[in-house]
C-alpha cells in the first residue's frame, strides 16, 4: 500500500517537472523576440531631425515597420509641408513601393487615397505624382494589393477634376484595354469605364468610351465580358435613353445569349436595373422575350444562375408590370409559384424536401429564400385583391417550408404583407399563428422585429362585414395562447435578447386584445419574469411591460389587485433582488403614470425602503430619492414630502455602509437645489404632460363607472324582463288550464272532462295565476292564441268558436273604448278563479 503511494506520488512529482519544462518551451520564443541592444541602436533615430527628413532617413535606411510608420503618418506630413513632402518624400515612398511586402502595399493605398479626398489643395504636378503611382500598382502581382490600389483609384476619380481624369486616366486607359494586355488589367479597365462614364457628357461618353466598351463587351474572357457587362449600367445613364437603346441594348441582347452563365446573369441583372429606361416597345418586343428565354433555360439547366434570377425576380416583375399583356402576367406569376416550391413535393397537404446533393439542395433553399424575399413584391404584381385565389397556397407553402432560413425571410418580411392586404389581413391569421409557434427561435426573432405593426395591423384591418369578421373572432383565441407560447419559447432559450425584444413588443397588447384577456393570461406570467429569471434585461423590460399593462387596465379590482401584488411581491419580497425589482418599476412608472397616481400607489413602499437591510437596496434608493421628490405636488402631498426628509435624515444618522453615505450626501446637494435648477419652462412642459396623463387616468375611470352602470343596467332589465317573462308564462299556462278545466258556456258540458293528473296539477298553477294582473295586449293574444291550440285536441269544435269569438268582441270593444269590455274580462276572470278553485277542491 505504501509502495503503492509512493509510485503515485512519484508521477504525479514528475508530471508536475513535465508541465514545467513546458511552460519554459514556451517561454524561449518571448525571450528571443526581445530586442538586442543593437538592434535597438538600429532603431534609434536622432531627435534633432525634422518630421521630413526623419522620414526621408527611414525610408532610406530604416526597418520595416519604420517604413509602414512613415507610410501610415504621410497625410499627416502633406498637410503640414506639401511642398517638401511631395520633393522628398513621396519619391522615397515610391522606390520603397517596388520591394515592400502586402502590409506596406495596402498601407500606401489608403495613405494616398486620403490624400486624394481631403481639403488639400494639391498642384498638378502632386496630383500626377499620386496617379502615377497608383497606376503603377494596378499591375502589381498579388491581386489583393492590385484591387486595392484599385479602389483607391475609383474611390479618387470623385474628388478630381474632369481634366485631370481625362489626362491621367483615360490616356493610359486606352493601351490598357487592349487584348494583350493581362486579364487583371482589362477587368480594372472596365471598372474604371464605369466609373469615369459619370463624369463626361454624353458626347464624350460616345466618342471616347463607347468603343472601348464595344471592344470589352467581345473580350476573349469570359471574366472580362462579364464585368463589362455590370458596368454597361453606368455607360447607360452617362449617354442617356436615346443612345441607350441604339447602342446599350443590342449589346445587352447579345450578352443574354452567351455561352457564360456568369455573363447570362450579368446581362440579366443589368437589364433589372434598367427597365425604366426602355419604353413599352422595348420592353414588349425585346425585354420579355428574352427574360422568358433566360428564365426557362435557367429553370431546365442552370440551377447556379437561378438564385439571382431569383433574387431579381420581384423588381424584375414590378418594372414590367405596366407592359404586360393578361397572358404575360399569368406566365410570371406561375413561374414565381414554381420557383417557390422548387426542391419541394406536395404529400398530404404538406411541403417536404425530396432527396438531392446536399450542394444542389442548399442552392434549391436559397431560391426559396429569394423567392420569400420578394413576396411582397409579388402580391403588389398580383394584385392584393386575388391574393387568396392566387397566392394565399404560395405563401402558406413559405411559412410552412421544410428550411428555417426561408421560414426566417417570410417572417421578415410578414408585416409587408398585412399591409398590403389591408382589410383582407383575415386570410393569412393562420400563417401568423404558425409563426409565432415555429419551433425555431430565430424565426420568432424575425417575427419579433415587426411584431408590433403586425399585431395592430392584423387585428385592426380584420374587422371588416362577412367574412373578414368571423374570421378575426375564430382567429384571435388562437392568436393568445401563440403570444403566450412564444414567449414561453423564448424563455426557456439560452438567447435572453429575443426574449427581451419579444416582452418590449407585448406592450402593445393592450391595443389588440382586451384587459381580461391580458389579466388572466400574462399579467402572472410577467410577475413569474420579474421575480425568477436570471438575465437583469429581461427583468426589466417585464417590468416595463407590467407598468404597461397597469397603465393602460380598465377595471378598478384588477388595477388594484395588480399594484397589491407589486407591494407585496417585489416592495416587501423576500429577496434583495425582488426589491431593486421594484425601484426599478418605479422609475417606469415615474414615466407612464400622472404624479399623482405615483404618489398614491407607489411612493410610500418606495420611502420605506430605507430600513432595508440590504445595503445595494438602500443605495439604489439614495440615488432615487431626487426623481422622487419631483413626483411630489405642494400643498396637497406635505405630508409626503415630509416622510421623505424623514428619509433622508435616517440615512444621514444612522447609515454606516460608506458607499450609500457617499451617495446621500451627494443626493442632499441635489434635493436642494432640485426646485432652483430647473428652467420655469421645463417645468411648465413636464407639468402639462402630467396633466395629460391624469386627464387619462380620470377618463378611463370615468369610461370604468360609465361600463358599470350600463352592465348593471343591462342587468337590472335582464332580471325584470325574465321575472316578467316567468310570470306571463305562470298566468298563460293557469288560464289555459282553468279554461280547459271548465266550460264558461252550456255547450261546452259536451266536451270531454281533463284526467285527474291534470285537475290535481292545475290546481296550484291557477291559483297562483289568479293573482297576475292581464294588462298586456300581446301577453292578453299571445295568451287567446296558446289556448286555442291548446284546445285544438279536444274532440268537440265548439270550444274554438267561443275563443275566436271572444277575441273578436274583446278587439271591437278595446277599439270602441267601451266599459262593457272591461266588466267582461273581469267577468271571465272569476269564473277561471272560481273553476281553478273548484277544481283544485275537486
Amino acid at each position: 500500500m505504501f509502495l503503492s503511494k509512493m509510485t503515485f506520488n512519484q508521477s504525479s512529482l514528475f508530471g508536475q517537472i513535465d508541465d514545467l519544462q513546458d511552460l519554459a518551451i514556451i517561454e524561449r520564443p518571448i525571450r528571443r523576440s526581445l530586442k538586442t541592444a543593437e538592434e535597438i541602436e538600429k532603431l534609434t533615430v536622432d531627435e534633432d531631425l525634422n518630421d521630413i527628413e526623419r522620414a526621408v532617413y527611414l525610408l532610406s535606411s530604416g526597418q520595416d515597420v519604420q517604413r509602414a510608420s512613415v507610410v501610415v503618418n504621410l497625410p499627416n506630413l502633406v498637410r503640414q509641408n506639401p511642398a517638401e513632402t511631395f520633393r522628398r518624400v513621396v519619391p522615397k515612398v515610391r522606390e520603397v513601393l517596388h520591394v515592400a511586402g502586402v502590409e506596406m502595399q495596402l498601407a500606401a493605398a489608403g495613405s494616398f487615397l486620403t490624400i486624394l479626398q481631403d481639403d488639400i489643395i494639391l498642384i498638378q504636378t502632386h496630383t500626377h505624382s499620386i496617379l502615377q503611382i497608383v497606376l503603377l500598382n494596378l499591375d502589381h502581382r498579388d491581386t489583393v494589393v492590385s484591387n486595392a490600389w484599385l479602389e483607391t483609384l475609383l474611390s479618387a476619380i470623385d474628388a478630381l477634376p474632369k481634366e485631370t481624369i481625362r489626362q491621367e486616366i483615360l490616356n493610359p486607359l486606352v493601351s490598357k484595354a487592349q487584348l494583350s494586355q493581362s486579364v487583371q488589367a482589362r477587368l480594372a479597365s472596365c471598372r474604371i469605364l464605369g466609373k469615369v462614364a459619370g463624369k463626361f457628357e454624353s458626347q464624350i461618353v460616345k466618342k471616347d468610351l463607347l468603343p472601348l466598351v464595344r471592344s470589352l463587351c467581345q473580350d476573349v474572357e469570359y471574366e472580362v465580358r462579364s464585368c463589362m457587362c455590370h458596368q454597361l449600367e453606368n455607360i447607360a445613364r452617362g449617354i442617356g435613353v436615346d443612345h441607350t437603346k441604339a447602342v446599350v441594348l443590342p449589346e445587352l441582347v447579345e450578352l443574354a445569349r452567351d455561352e457564360g452563365s456568369t455573363v447570362r446573369l450579368a446581362a440579366f441583372d443589368t437589364i433589372v436595373n434598367l427597365l425604366e429606361m426602355f419604353d413599352n416597345d422595348d420592353r414588349t418586343r425585346v425585354i420579355f422575350p428574352l427574360v422568358k428565354a433566360f428564365c426557362e433555360k435557367c429553370f431546365k439547366a442552370d440551377e447556379a444562375v437561378l438564385a439571382s434570377l431569383s433574387f431579381q425576380y420581384g423588381r424584375l416583375c414590378h418594372g414590367l408590370s405596366g407592359s404586360f399583356t393578361e397572358e404575360q402576367h399569368l406566365w410570371f406569376l406561375e413561374f414565381y409559384k414554381k420557383l417557390c416550391i422548387l426542391g419541394l413535393h406536395l404529400e398530404n397537404g404538406h411541403c417536404e424536401s425530396q432527396a438531392y446533393p446536399l450542394e444542389l439542395e442548399r442552392k434549391y433553399e436559397l431560391v426559396r429564400k429569394n423567392c420569400a424575399y420578394n413576396f411582397p413584391a409579388m402580391v403588389l404584381f398580383a394584385d392584393p385583391k386575388c391574393f387568396l385565389s392566387e397566392l394565399y397556397p404560395t405563401f402558406s407553402s413559405l411559412c410552412n417550408d421544410p428550411e428555417i432560413s426561408v421560414r426566417r425571410t417570410v417572417a421578415a418580411g410578414f408585416h409587408e404583407v398585412v399591409k398590403l392586404l389591408g382589410p383582407n389581413v383575415h386570410y393569412i391569421h393562420k400563417e401568423l399563428v404558425a409563426l409565432l409557434q415555429d419551433d425555431s427561435l430565430e424565426v420568432l426573432d424575425a417575427l419579433t422585429n415587426t411584431l408590433q405593426e403586425t399585431l395592430e395591423l392584423a387585428t385592426s384591418r380584420g374587422e371588416g362585414a362577412g367574412p373578414g369578421r368571423e374570421s378575426k373572432q375564430v382567429s384571435v383565441p388562437d392568436l393568445i395562447p401563440a403570444l403566450a407560447a412564444a414567449e414561453q419559447k423564448a424563455a426557456a432559450s439560452l438567447r435572453w435578447r429575443v426574449h427581451e425584444k419579444l416582452l418590449q413588443r407585448y406592450s402593445c397588447l393592450p391595443r389588440i386584445i382586451s384587459g381580461d384577456q391580458i389579466y388572466f393570461r400574462f399579467l402572472q406570467r410577467m410577475f413569474t419574469i420579474i421575480t425568477t429569471n436570471n438575465a437583469l434585461p429581461v427583468q426589466r423590460e417585464a417590468t416595463r411591460t407590467l407598468c404597461v399593462f397597469l397603465r393602460f387596465n380598465r377595471k378598478l379590482e384588477q388595477r388594484q389587485e395588480i399594484i397589491s401584488k407589486v407591494v407585496d411581491q417585489l416592495a416587501q419580497g423576500r429577496s434583495y433582488w425582488n426589491r431593486l425589482r421594484y425601484l426599478d418599476l418605479c422609475e417606469i412608472a415615474m414615466e407612464l403614470f400622472s404624479k399623482s397616481y405615483f404618489c398614491k400607489h407607489f411612493l410610500v413602499p418606495a420611502l420605506e425602503l430605507v430600513n432595508d437591510p440590504v445595503a445595494n437596496v438602500r443605495y439604489k434608493l439614495c440615488c432615487l430619492l431626487p426623481r422622487l421628490k419631483s413626483t411630489i405636488r405642494l400643498p396637497s402631498e406635505k405630508p409626503m414630502l415630509q416622510q421623505l426628509e424623514f428619509c433622508v435624515r435616517r440615512l444621514l444618522c444612522r447609515e454606516k455602509d460608506k458607499d450609500v453615505v457617499a451617495t446621500i450626501r451627494k443626493t442632499v446637494l441635489e434635493l436642494d437645489k432640485i426646485d432652483m435648477t430647473e428652467p420655469y419652462h421645463k417645468r411648465h412642459e413636464r407639468d402639462l404632460l402630467d396633466q395629460n396623463k391624469e386627464k387619462e387616468e380620470n377618463l378611463l375611470l370615468e369610461m370604468e363607472q360609465l361600463e358599470r352602470q350600463q352592465s348593471e343596467g343591462k342587468l337590472t332589465t335582464d332580471k325584470h324582463s325574465e321575472k316578467k317573462r316567468k310570470e306571463m308564462k305562470k298566468a298563460k299556462l293557469a288560464r289555459s288550464r282553468s279554461l280547459s278545466s271548465h266550460p264558461t258556456t252550456p255547450k261546452m258540458v259536451n266536451s270531454d272532462k281533463p284526467s285527474k293528473g291534470k285537475e290535481t296539477d292545475s290546481g296550484p298553477g291557477t291559483r297562483r295565476g289568479s293573482l297576475l294582473p292581464l294588462n298586456d295586449d300581446t301577453m292578453r293574444s299571445h295568451h287567446f292564441s296558446t289556448t286555442s291550440t291548446a284546445m285544438s285536441t279536444t274532440p268537440s269544435a265548439s270550444m274554438p268558436v267561443l275563443i275566436r269569438s271572444n277575441t273578436t268582441n274583446t278587439l271591437e270593444h278595446r277599439s270602441n273604448g267601451s266599459k262593457d269590455t272591461q266588466s267582461r274580462k273581469l267577468s271571465i276572470q272569476r269564473k277561471s278563479n272560481s273553476f281553478g278553485m273548484q277544481s283544485g277542491r275537486e
